[in-house]
């Protein structure tokens, strides 16, 4: 892997927990790491602290570490630390905003309506964390999108299970083009407060769910979308 070779691992654990492809308690075993991502074992044990210190990965006495599990509970409350950091982001994001911003965040939701016009919910959920993740390079404000990026990596596979409710994309569409449409008129109160309303929604589908806990659902979304097949 190029650059540094402990972040490389890093990044790509981490895509692979937040992708679904490591389940919720899964171990992590280090010399399965050094196998898949061609490293060493210090870097593997280097990268799993990495990855425990930013809350996606735990260590259990003479087990090894394991993918950690995020609770229903645990995942309202990030939710609710996020509506108060992503509403900064956005007011910021309005008062910075560039006409390119502007254009590059107005052809995201473009491509969001798109999305839910063809039914493609994967499609959809990537666009989402793409929308994000441009306000908050548009606010840039380090530490919050540092924290940000951290707590959405947290509860990823909560907002999975969320968007297999249905018609979830169509209730989150109209929202996410009110937030766009205040950061584009550098209108920075009226930005905190849609984007604020936008992840109460979100609190407020999270509550509503079972405590249960799921498997990884990305698959699922995407199993969901393939075409029946065919019987004779």
């Amino acid at each position: 892997m190029p650059g540094d070779p402990k972040l490389a691992v890093v990044e790509a654990v981490r895509s692979a927990i937040v992708q679904g492809e490591y389940a919720p308690n899964q171990r992590l075993i280090e010399t399965d790491l050094c196998e898949r991502f061609a490293t060493s074992r210090f870097i593997a044990r280097a990268a799993l602290q990495e990855l425990a210190a930013r809350g996606l990965v735990e260590f259990q006495p003479n087990k090894g570490a394991r993918v950690r599990d995020i609770t229903l509970e645990e995942a309202i409350e990030i939710t609710e630390i996020r509506m108060l950091l992503e509403g900064h982001a956005a007011a910021r994001a309005a008062e910075r905003v560039s006409t390119a911003g502007a254009a590059t965040l107005r052809g995201i939701v473009a491509d969001m309506r798109a999305a839910v016009e063809r039914s493609d919910l994967l499609g959809y959920i990537d666009l989402n964390a793409k929308l994000h993740g441009a306000i908050r390079d548009i606010a840039a404000h380090q530490t919050s999108a540092r924290l940000l990026a951290q707590l959405r990596d947290q509860t990823v596979r909560h907002q999975f299970i969320l968007s297999l409710g249905a018609g979830r994309p169509a209730v989150s569409l109209p929202q996410h083009e009110a937030i766009v449409e205040a950061i584009t008129a550098h209108d920075a109160a009226g930005a905190e407060r849609v984007m604020r309303e936008h992840l109460q929604s979100v609190v407020d589908e999270l509550q509503a769910l079972p405590g249960a806990s799921m498997p990884p659902v990305r698959a699922r979304i995407a199993a969901s979308q393939q075409p029946a097949a065919s019987t004779s």
